[in-house]
């Protein structure tokens, strides 16, 4: 009898294992956060601590909260091309075009930063989520507008200048305190006809702590505007070539360690207690600061990774085999290629993909205008 008793046992356990392996997979179907790690089907503990949810999700701290980022294994073991770029509501079809036209030109693993205001992000989640652009990787932050508030003032020249959007690229290092390395900034109004590693991976000189694109034809290229009383220290030349911050490359380490954010900050905000710079640059733009700061501390970009000036006229003087063969092109001004009259559109329509909300359509002269957000 007690042989018999003992032979029963085994069963009874082997039916309280599987009951025990039945309740924890409904566990981890219905409520993954509760599972244990070691139940979970990733192989690698996501870096920094981070959480990861459902669907190849991450919930990110710090600054911008409820930012999300996808992430997969392959990621994990790939130093990535990390691009950031910045948008609102009015210019959200640009940034996915961007991206469209990055993924499009490269085999590189590519991690997308995307910067924005509470009002678009769920916006830009569902563009990206209802197209092909949904396996990217990619993550969303919501730029903490206090941070700006105050420290803005443009006179004269464009108003979109002022939009605290404008002035996320001043504060990188906050917004992405895990990235320790290189990244790249576009402006949204641009699109990538190359190889965006090639730009990524290009040599910045030593003692530079970025690499951007002069402008230097004519006067109005040149940083004649530097006369006030607070730039003789700083020694400029007035016939010194500008440069476009629109496109950059720079080592969020470097911005660290030389404390670029707060050097930004610093003739930010002292334009608003004194007209600093003028006119010129918009009237106190994002840009001045920047020319101010990397003075003599940046490495030029080759001419084809940043062709500018599109948005300016509706006319260009560039011809078009030239436009063709361009690496990156760049509609800053007022005449943006999701509009009307912008020269080159057709370049910009091969990447953008229509918006499954309905909110944002590119104006063309047979299309009807846009709805307004």
């Amino acid at each position: 009898m007690r042989e018999a008793e003992g032979m029963e046992r085994p069963g009874a356990e082997v039916g309280i294992l599987l009951f025990v392996v039945w309740v924890a997979t409904l566990c981890y179907i219905w409520l993954p956060n509760v599972v244990p790690d070691f139940l979970h089907l990733r192989k690698s503990a996501p870096p920094n601590g981070n959480k990861v949810l459902r669907n190849g999700l991450m919930k990110l701290t710090g600054p911008g909260n409820g930012s999300m980022m996808t992430a997969t294994e392959k990621e994990m073991g790939v130093s990535p091309v990390h691009v950031v770029i910045t948008s609102d509501g009015n210019t959200v079809g640009g940034m996915l075009t961007l991206i469209n036209s990055i993924v499009s030109n490269t085999e590189a693993t590519v991690m997308f930063h995307l910067v924005t205001d509470q009002e678009t992000k769920d916006h830009l989640q569902t563009w990206l989520m209802k197209t092909k652009l949904q396996k990217i990787n990619y993550e969303i932050k919501v730029f903490p507008t206090e941070w700006v508030e105050g420290k803005i003032k443009v006179r004269g020249g464009r108003e979109e200048l002022a939009s605290p959007m404008n002035y996320a690229r001043y504060y990188l290092p906050r917004l992405f305190p895990n990235i320790k390395g290189r990244v790249v900034f576009i402006d949204d109004d641009c699109i990538v006809q190359d190889d965006i590693a090639q730009l990524y991976s290009m040599k910045i000189q030593p003692g530079h702590l970025a690499a951007f694109s002069e402008d230097c034809i004519g006067m109005s290229r040149r940083i004649t505007f530097m006369q006030n009383k607070h730039f003789k220290e700083l020694n400029i030349q007035p016939t010194t070539c500008s440069f476009n911050t629109g496109v950059f490359v720079t080592d969020l380490s470097d911005w660290r360690k030389h404390n670029i954010t707060q050097q930004l900050e610093h003739w930010l905000v002292l334009n608003t207690r004194e007209e600093l710079y003028g006119n010129e640059r918009g009237g106190g733009g994002s840009q001045p600061p920047m020319m101010l700061v990397f003075y003599n501390k940046y490495t030029p970009i080759d001419q084809q990774w940043h062709v500018h000036f599109l948005g300016w006229t509706v006319r260009s003087s560039y011809a078009r085999q030239y436009i063709k063969s361009a690496k990156l092109l760049h509609w800053n001004g007022r005449f943006k290629p999701w509009l009307r009259t912008a020269p080159f559109q057709e370049f910009w329509d091969k990447y953008f993909l229509p918006d499954p909300t309905g909110k944002f359509v590119p104006i063309r002269k047979t299309s009807k205008p846009r709805p307004k957000n």
